[in-house]
């Protein structure tokens, strides 16, 4: 049987895959496993526990809001509704009032069409695999029920102002340096940023630009954001802005751009902020969380510094688990995902943009020097359709080209073999010094994979 939670949640085409009967039962499932005895009480001072659920705006989120919240309600836990908000809003906000779970309908940086539900349980964090499992346990293929009279959850519906006031406040608090002087251009993927982020970094001092930040419920990502920089690259070098960033559809990430339009990525991100977060004291155990993705230019960087790297499997929640694991204060991924634990409990882009420019405020240097502490090894990726993953993962022939590869390029360069979590492809991954060898090196294993 697939397993319904992927690496984020519950996603699929909306209205296909993710229904609203889904919806309904996902929620009746969560409370059952999230909504425990000795909850904080609810709204209006009731003793049920209580669900914090926001979205991003795309259209089919006004549905499956309704049907969350609807199988939330069904089992006896009162629901706030907080609107749009970013994902990591949502997170605080579930902290904030004491609330048993939360739940964000987003699909992220997916297309419009797509959407998806992720959970946090009480105090803001994302469910590990042992509760997912458990919530898909819980669910039901008939008709929710649950208990009735009093006893049923009620909605209600937050003021938007007050709520995204109260993140962005929080963010200020977070943020060690004013930002006044600094010009950016803000793309906020017409989603869950569009009012947050340009208030955020207004209210810290910054001049904004803020473009693709009028959502219509079908403009989410579209050609925008931070998987499409060409806009706000554009906009950058229009506007003479000091600096680009681009938030995903529900804000959890955030990818920069400098002030000549060049891209800096969560891997050049991370490297700022851990250097930033070490002169101040605040990098526990001098030590930063990445994934197997993150390009071997920053473990070199890191260690010229004296800063350690630590990996995990790709994805945030796996960064997350490494951090409180370990006690430590900064981890992310290549594609922008930062996590702050000391200040957010999930990725957020807001954020990250913010302690961007404090340091350049900080410092007085531009993006472009900051992001000059390490060299980004070219990076080849290519996905190799397969009949059958466990069989290249135990294939003689796959490891012994593995190996010789790995050896013909020494210390300079880097092979990373990873199944895909979701189709039959393997992702064949080198780094090299030269970016010929590290196309010339990926195609002849992807060759070898392929006659698996």
């Amino acid at each position: 049987m697939t397993r319904l939670f992927g690496t984020d949640g519950v996603r699929g085409l909306a209205n296909r895959t993710l229904t609203a009967d889904l919806a309904v039962r996902l929620g009746a499932a969560a409370a059952a496993v999230l909504a425990t005895d000795g909850a904080s009480p609810g709204a209006a001072g009731s003793e049920r526990p209580l669900a914090v659920v926001g979205r991003d705006p795309r259209v089919s989120g006004e549905m499956l809001e309704a049907a969350l919240a609807a199988g939330l309600a069904s089992q006896g836990v009162d629901v706030l509704l907080v609107g749009e908000l970013p994902t990591p809003a949502v997170a605080h906000l579930t902290a904030q009032h004491g609330a048993a779970l939360g739940a964000v309908i987003s699909a992220s940086h997916n297309p419009m069409p797509d959407n998806g539900i992720k959970f946090f349980t009480a105090g803001g964090h994302k469910l590990d695999d042992e509760v997912e499992d458990r919530i898909e346990a819980a669910l039901g293929d008939g008709p929710v029920t649950g208990p009735t009279g009093s006893a049923i959850g009620r909605i209600t519906q937050a003021t938007p102002e007050e709520s995204l006031e109260g993140y962005v406040a929080h963010l200020l608090a977070s943020t060690p340096n004013r930002l006044d002087g600094l010009t950016v251009v803000v793309d906020c993927a017409n989603g869950a940023a569009s009012q947050a982020a340009p208030r955020a970094y207004r209210a810290a001092g910054a001049t904004v630009i803020d473009i693709h930040s009028t959502p219509d419920g079908y403009n989410i990502n579209d050609d925008c954001g931070s998987t499409h920089l060409d806009d706000v690259r554009a906009a950058v070098r229009e506007h003479g802005a000091d600096l680009g960033l681009a938030h995903d559809g529900d804000a959890d990430r955030c990818l920069a751009v400098d002030a000549s339009g060049e891209v800096v990525d969560g891997d050049q991100i991370m490297a700022i902020l851990a250097l930033a977060m070490r002169d101040a004291g605040e990098l526990a155990g001098d030590t930063l969380v990445a994934t197997v993705m993150s390009n071997l230019g920053l473990k070199v960087a890191m260690q010229a510094a004296g800063i350690e790297v630590t990996e995990t499997k790709v994805g945030d929640r796996y960064v997350l688990e490494r951090l409180r694991e370990g006690g430590f204060s900064l981890g992310g991924e290549q594609s922008g995902h930062l996590v702050l634990p000391a200040h957010a409990t999930t990725g957020d882009g807001v954020l990250t943009g913010l302690r961007i420019m404090s340091r350049m405020a900080e410092t007085g240097s531009t993006l472009a020097q900051l992001a000059g502490v390490m060299t980004v090894l070219p990076q080849v990726l290519v996905n190799v359709p397969v009949g059958d993953k466990a069989a290249v993962a135990a294939s003689e022939s796959v490891s012994d080209a593995v190996a010789a590869e790995v050896a013909g390029l020494g210390s300079g360069g880097r092979v990373l073999l990873r199944p895909s979590g979701t189709e039959q492809l393997v992702r064949v991954m080198v780094e090299a010094e030269d970016a010929d060898l590290a196309r010339a090196v990926a195609d002849r294993l992807a060759e070898v994979v392929a006659a698996v």
